[in-house]
């Protein structure tokens, strides 16, 4: 499987079927390039997907001397793939916290996109949470030290659980991807390793706007982690997307939106 190398950080990613577009695509927090396998199989014979490893998972590293990741950096990575692959015009798929990757992509490449596929999109709409883990100084010493020593952390969330002051699918969606000394220790370099990776909401509006990128956004209606109505104003100011709201929550949608997806495509073809 191809890996590209820029000095001493590392990009790997998988390329499934051989069809005549190509298809970039990035996964979500505590996956890796093989999610898309069902993507894959379902966009077959139209796509050629190139999924890519997101740094800190897979078999991507990102070296002490590339902290935290840059837009020109991860740039420079995307031109190389292409270069690589003989890609001239793509399209963009992204998931969750691959939407920071897939939204850099749009800015940077954006005169070589013809669609652009975010699926529950991290990076329009920052977190709380996430500010604070990658704000300067004490904040985010404060984060890195719940994130290694999470008993108190967990404690204050089953007590804020138990007064539904937070919904327990987000106490859930926390106690999965931290369970373990190694996920919270991703979940703390893959917070401040990506913390350049933000955007104006108001350009990436524009710029969408005033391109001829075919966008769909795919949301879970059962959503708490990237739910509608944090994207709300997001999707009003888009002069043309298509908005797809699946019967499920954030960690199955991925799945979920190549099912639809198989079943929209043969009912299409069926016409």
């Amino acid at each position: 499987m191809p890996t590209i190398q820029l000095k001493s950080s590392k990009l790997h990613y998988r390329v499934m079927g051989n069809g005549p577009k190509a298809l970039l695509a990035f996964h979500g927090y505590g996956q890796e390039g093989h999610y898309y396998d069902a993507m894959a199989r379902t966009l077959h014979p139209e796509y050629t997907v190139y999924a890519v490893d997101l740094f800190f998972h897979g078999q991507s590293t990102l070296s002490k001397a590339d902290l935290p990741l840059s837009k020109k950096k991860l740039q420079e990575f995307i031109q190389e793939l292409l270069a690589r692959e003989k890609i001239n015009r793509f399209s963009v798929m992204a998931f969750s916290m691959g939407g920071k990757f897939a939204l850099t992509v749009l800015e940077r490449f954006h005169a070589r996109m013809d669609e652009l596929y975010l699926i529950a999109p991290d990076g329009i709409r920052t977190h709380l949470l996430y500010s604070i883990a990658t704000y300067p100084g004490w904040l985010q010493g404060l984060f890195k030290r719940i994130v290694l020593r999470p008993t108190r952390f967990f404690k204050t969330l089953s007590w804020l659980e138990r007064r539904q002051w937070v919904n327990s699918g987000l106490v859930k969606f926390a106690n999965w991807q931290m369970d373990s000394p190694q996920k919270r220790l991703r979940v703390y370099r893959s917070w401040t390793g990506f913390s350049k990776l933000t955007f104006d909401t108001r350009s990436i509006v524009r710029l969408l706007n005033q391109s001829n990128i075919q966008v769909t956004i795919f949301l879970g209606k059962y959503d708490q982690i990237i739910s509608q109505k944090r994207l709300q104003v997001f999707l009003n100011a888009l002069k043309r997307h298509k908005l797809v709201v699946l019967q499920t929550g954030h960690t199955n949608l991925l799945y979920t939106v190549a099912t639809w997806l198989r079943k929209h495509r043969t009912s299409q073809t069926a016409n």
